[in-house]
């Protein structure tokens, strides 16, 4: 009969089991960096095209009114009115951003019908969980930069 059995000792089990403890340790702060990261730069990119959109829409003049966009808590709301708290909600179009953005400065903005231009300019500042900030400009010919 053969002394050497088969087989894996409690020892060598738990090696791999702090082994593996240690890897996630040092891999779990990184992970949520690179999560915080990609939600703010979703939301930058989301917050861009929905004003965009807004502009386009403005600038068709379709229903022959001004349109605008509203950044609210986990929401980006394109709109049709002169601002946000008179809209027709008929029209909204809701997209989803993550709640570890934060959005500060300029949270509504409504772009003039034929022309485009925002009837206010500044800086939509959005700010992850981590401090990472994003900023998007709009000035007064209604140009995003970001």
């Amino acid at each position: 009969m053969n002394k050497h059995s088969l087989g894996f000792t409690l020892l060598e089990v738990l090696l791999a089991i702090v082994l593996i403890a240690i890897l996630v340790g040092i891999g779990m702060p990184t992970y949520f960096t690179l999560i915080a990261k990609n939600d703010l730069d979703v939301a930058k990119n989301q917050v861009a095209q929905s004003l965009g959109r807004a502009k386009v829409l403005a600038i068709s003049s379709d229903g022959d009114i001004t349109w605008g966009v509203k950044i609210l808590s986990g929401n980006i709301i394109v709109f049709k009115g002169v601002n946000y708290s008179s809209r027709d909600i008929n029209y909204d179009e809701v997209y989803g951003i993550s709640l570890s953005v934060v959005a500060s400065g300029l949270t509504e903005i409504v772009f003039s019908k034929m022309t485009g231009f925002p009837q206010s300019t500044g800086t939509i500042t959005l700010t992850s969980n981590n401090g990472e900030i994003r900023n998007i400009a709009v000035n007064l010919k209604g140009t995003i930069s970001y």
